[in-house]
Formats: C-alpha cells, sequence, structure tokens
C-alpha cells in the first residue's frame, strides 16, 4: 500500500508531464486510497489491540491451566487416596460383615436363649402371685378366724371368770375350811380336803361335805357348757382298810366317782358333763413326809374347763 501512495506522488509530481484528465484520476485514486489506507489502519490498530488483548487473556488462560493442572493433579491424589481408603474399607466390611453376621447369629441364639428363659421365669412369677393371692387369701381368712377364735377365748375366759366368783359366793361359806377356788390357766379349781368329805379310809361324804357339793351343784347347773372334771387324790401311805379296795388308787377312784353321783342328783347337772378319775398319791401338792402335808393332798379337785368344741371347730376350719 506504501509503495502504491508513493507512486502516486511520483505520479502527481511529474504533473506537469500529463494531462490535467490524467492527473484527476489519479487523484481521484488517490484520495480513495488514502481513504482505504487511514481505515485500514484503523482496522490494524483494532487487530492490533485484539492481538493484545487475547495475549492477556492467553495468559490468563495459561495460569488457570497451571491452576486446574495443580488442581487436577490434587484431586488425582486425593482421588487415589479415596480409592485406597475404599478399598480398606471394602475389606473392613466384608470382615466386619462377616463378624456381625457371626455375632448377630450368636446374640439371636443368646436372645432366643433369655426370651425362653424370660418366659420361663414370667410362668413361673405368674404362677407364684396366684400361690401368694392365694395365700393372702388364706392368710386373711386364718386372720379373720384367729380373731374370731382370740374373741371366742377370751368370751370362755370371762366365762370362766365369771363363773369362779359365782362359785366364791356359792361356797364363801366353806372357804378356809378345806375348800378353796381359784383360776389359772383358763380353768377354775375347786379343791376340797378330805376332813371336809370324807372320814379316813372311807368314801362316803358327810353331810357337812354333801351341802358343799349340793351348792357347787347349784352353780353348775346353770353352766351347760363346762366340762366337769373331778379328780380324787391321796397322800403316799398305803390303804389297808378294804380288801375290796386295791390301794389308793382304788380309793382315788371310788371317792372321785361318789362325787359325780351326787352331782348327778341335780337333774340340771349334763352327765356327760361329768368325768371321774382317780389320781392316788401321784400328784402331791404339798410334802408327804409332814401330818399338815397329807393333810393337804387327801384331797377331791373338781376341775371346771369350757368346753372346746367352737374352737375345734375353727381350728378344724384352720
Amino acid at each position: 500500500m506504501k509503495k502504491y501512495i508513493s507512486f502516486l506522488i511520483i505520479a502527481l509530481s511529474l504533473n506537469s508531464c500529463v494531462s490535467s484528465k490524467v492527473y484527476k484520476e489519479l487523484e481521484g485514486k488517490y484520495s480513495g486510497l488514502k481513504t482505504d489506507y487511514d481505515q485500514l489502519t484503523v482496522y490494524n490498530e483494532t487487530l492490533e489491540n485484539n492481538r493484545k488483548e487475547l495475549e492477556n487473556n492467553f495468559e490468563v488462560l495459561k495460569d488457570e491451566k497451571y491452576s486446574l493442572q495443580s488442581t487436577l493433579e490434587n484431586l488425582a491424589t486425593t482421588r487415589d487416596s479415596l480409592r485406597s481408603r475404599l478399598s480398606s474399607l471394602q475389606t473392613d466390611f466384608i470382615l466386619l460383615k462377616k463378624n456381625s453376621s457371626e455375632t448377630i447369629a450368636q446374640n439371636i441364639q443368646k436372645n432366643t436363649e433369655l426370651l425362653a428363659t424370660l418366659n420361663e421365669k414370667e410362668e413361673a412369677l405368674a404362677l407364684e402371685n396366684e400361690r401368694l393371692s392365694e395365700l393372702e387369701k388364706t392368710i386373711q381368712e386364718r386372720s379373720a378366724k384367729i380373731q374370731e377364735l382370740e374373741n371366742l377365748i377370751a368370751a370362755k375366759d370371762k366365762a370362766m371368770l365369771d363363773l369362779k366368783n359365782a362359785l366364791s359366793k356359792a361356797l364363801i361359806n366353806f372357804e378356809g375350811k378345806g375348800l378353796t377356788v381359784e383360776q389359772r390357766n383358763g380353768k377354775v379349781y375347786v379343791s376340797m380336803e378330805n376332813k371336809l368329805l370324807f372320814k379316813s379310809g372311807s368314801w362316803s361324804v358327810e353331810k357337812k361335805g354333801k351341802l358343799a357339793i349340793d351348792q357347787l351343784g347349784e352353780v353348775l347347773a346353770m353352766n351347760s357348757d363346762i366340762a366337769i372334771l373331778i379328780e380324787g387324790h391321796t397322800d403316799n401311805i398305803p390303804y389297808t382298810g378294804n380288801a375290796t379296795l386295791n390301794g389308793n388308787w382304788d380309793l382315788s377312784t371310788k371317792r372321785a366317782t361318789t362325787i359325780v353321783k351326787l352331782l348327778q342328783k341335780n337333774k340340771k347337772i349334763i352327765a356327760e358333763n361329768l368325768t371321774a378319775a382317780g389320781r392316788g398319791e401321784f400328784i402331791p401338792i404339798a410334802s408327804n413326809t409332814t401330818a399338815e402335808g397329807r393333810a393337804i393332798n387327801r384331797r377331791i379337785e373338781i376341775i371346771l374347763s369350757p368346753k372346746l368344741d367352737e374352737v375345734s371347730k375353727l381350728l378344724n376350719l384352720n
């Protein structure tokens, strides 16, 4: 382009040598060429600027490429590490799965056994609770029976105390004269020395003794639920007064039987409540080494005790 323009300039300088027509044509071409030149110059500057911008972008992209390459290398390293770790985890998982399966199977077996044991314990506990419930019910029933029994015994004790007081009142004229009335162990004991009832070696009751027995019978007749035991006692001196009796035991039995027959004269006394027993010399209450002691041992004891039929029924229910 520059050469062409230079050519035109030379041609213009030779204007004097060419015609004006040619000159004008050349001048027109010059003007068009100059315009093109200016445009090309601007275009060239634009291209140059674009080139520089592209170079700058290229450098930026180059730096980014290096950065991406570094990142890629790091990612590759991380990937390899993760792959290695994954492989290790897979191996561990396989072992863990195997061990877990065995452990789970063992735990399932243990749990099954434990559940069976627990079921057995629960069944045993249910049976135990049932037995406990029955036992509590039985205890409550027995507690009620015991309370009823205690009330009955208390009533019997009161009845015996009332009987003792009634006897003491009825026999007051004889107390201190060889007759005593006392209560012990839930029973009433009426003790009569032989001097109040019999002569020595005899089983026939004296008049004063019959009076005491009659008054005793009046009280007993009003207490039909009392068991009456008449015991005959002697001292330890052998009995020799009558060949029909064989010693003190026979004598004590004969005397007890005599008292029973006297009480039977009172028709209000129930016969089956009466019992006669001979004890001989075998239950002394004093020493047989003195006359006073032997006199005390020769006695009739009337032991009055409440009938325990109701008590026995309660005990049998238990």
